[in-house]
């Protein structure tokens, strides 16, 4: 299968070290990421927590994601990486092989006094991904780009599995909700993938891919904007 991300961001070290990037992708069919899903807040949410939470979520390349939730009023830091697979091999090389179980993800820091988990997940399945796209999302493809839930709580798995029933009995999507509830614990990834869309905003990947789905957030949630 071809992976056309992969070969695009196997090159990053060597690129970037000599100050180049060269990147062409084909116009994908189907790519969500220029709009947002209109969907209803979760009707039940996570309460009672005090002090910073952690979420972590997977969602396709985690250089939009991070992107899309550093917006977000309330949240403190995002840090791409992986999760769902060992530790020994949560490296951006050994993941590409799609052999590891790893899934790229972000680990989000909140402030629950600001925004709450639910709300998180509103971002997460109205503009951050398409969770109905099995395994890929957009030109990615490989079960390293699935759709997956890392919850860090049973208040968090207990709220993230209701709102995936919500969302899918309300039929907001053209086809079923793909997300998975997984358990598994959250590696960094490598310093060139942190911040990747503040420092290359003009990259051509960030460009197609990420600048949508940032503007998309700030057009449907204002409200939440930093």
């Amino acid at each position: 299968m071809l992976r056309t991300a992969i070969m695009l961001k196997l090159t990053i070290p060597a690129l970037a070290a000599a100050g180049l990037f060269l990147f062409a992708v084909a116009q994908p069919s189907g790519v969500a990421a220029e709009g947002a899903v209109a969907i209803p807040a979760p009707r039940t949410d996570v309460t009672g927590v005090k002090g910073q939470q952690v979420a972590v979520l997977a969602g396709g390349c985690f250089w939009g994601m991070e992107a899309v939730f550093e917006q977000v009023k309330g949240v403190k830091s995002v840090t791409s990486g992986y999760a769902g697979g060992e530790k020994g091999d949560a490296t951006y090389e050994q993941v590409s092989t799609e052999r590891t179980g790893h899934a790229e993800a972000v680990r989000i820091v909140y402030d629950p006094n600001i925004v709450s988990y639910g709300t998180l997940l509103r971002v997460y399945f109205s503009v951050a991904h398409d969770p109905t796209q099995l395994n890929y999302q957009g030109p990615d493809h490989g079960p390293s780009y699935r759709s997956a839930i890392f919850p860090q709580s049973p208040a968090q798995r207990s709220v993230a599995s209701a709102y995936i029933a919500q969302l899918g009995g309300a039929k907001v999507y053209p086809r079923p909700i793909v997300t998975r509830l997984e358990t598994g614990t959250f590696y960094p990834a490598e310093s060139y993938h942190q911040d990747f869309f503040r420092r290359n905003p003009d990259h051509p990947y960030i460009v197609r891919f990420d600048k949508p789905k940032v503007a998309a957030f700030r057009a449907t949630f204002p409200q939440l904007a930093k």
